[in-house]
This record gives structure tokens, sequence and C-alpha cells, in this order.
């Protein structure tokens, strides 16, 4: 169970991810996170820097989907605005969420990978349907919810377990 958590690549922003090697790895979806992965929790809309990430994966040839455990009000007012899909409530980690993104992308799982900073929600779920998982670190945990709270506290037991 604990192996399921580990990403397969670890980064301090999305701005680290190497694109060009995803691309040569196959990669041709990207689903991402929202909260606290693209932009604070609450943080309405996009950086200018997100911006140019966006337009600059785009630009290469990926497609990309938001999926986000979180209403539709929030992930909408986000995702509208830059022409991104989305999935709001996606009860993530679980596998419908991911199923509905890969179609919308028009993706298989060797071809999508998926970013986010929690690993019980975006890691687990990624892995489990063989995606590539990108774990970023949170922007921040200032203005973080009340169960992720709870998740960041199993994480770092999570972590303590595998480092023994």
């Amino acid at each position: 169970m604990l192996k399921k958590l580990v990403p397969r690549q670890s980064v301090h922003t999305i701005y680290d991810i190497d694109i060009d090697h995803l691309w040569g790895f196959g990669v041709r979806g990207i689903i991402t996170d929202l909260d606290n992965t693209l932009v604070g929790a609450r943080d309405p809309h996009a950086t200018p820097e997100l911006i140019e990430w966006l337009k600059r994966v785009q630009q290469l040839g990926f497609k990309v989907v938001i999926v986000s455990n979180n209403h539709r009000g929030r992930v909408s007012a986000f995702a509208e605005p830059l022409g991104i899909p989305f999935i709001y409530r996606a009860k993530k980690p679980t596998n419908v969420s991911f199923h509905k993104a890969m179609k919308l992308l028009g993706t298989n799982a060797r071809q999508t990978a998926v970013i986010g900073d929690q690993m019980l929600t975006d890691v687990l779920g990624g892995n489990r349907m063989g995606l590539y998982t990108i774990l970023v670190q949170p922007i921040s945990i200032l203005d973080e919810g009340f169960f992720t709270k709870i998740n960041r506290r199993i994480e770092k037991l999570a972590l303590s377990i595998m480092k023994k």
C-alpha cells in the first residue's frame, strides 16, 4: 500500500517539471490538481507565470485537464477563463475522475501524467491507475481545508514509515 503513495517524480513546483522529458517519455495528457498545485487554495485566478507555463505546455502538444475535489464554483471560475476543461468534486483518489479526465484528454494510462500536491489523493489515485505521477510541494498550507490538514498528517506518518 505504501508503495502506491510514492510518486514517479517529485519537484518543488510545476515550473520545475521537465516538460520535454515527459513528452519524450510518451506523455501527451496532463491531469493537474488545482489548489496548492497550480495556485494557492485561496487564489481565485491564474498568475501570469502560470498562464505562460500552460501556454508552453499546450504549444508543445500536451492536453490539460484540471481535476479537483473542490466545488464547481471554485474550479469553474479558475478554469473557464483559461479555456481548460475541468472535473470538480472529483472524489480523488477514486478511479472515476481519472477515467473521465483521460476520456477528455483522449489518452490512455501510459500517455497521462498526474500533477498534484497530495500523496493521498493525486499520487495514490494516479498510481492506482498506472499514470505517471508527479508530486509538487504545496504552494501554501495556511489556508487548507480540514480534510487536507488530516491528509497532510497521514502523509507525514507514511513518509516516516517509508524512511524506516
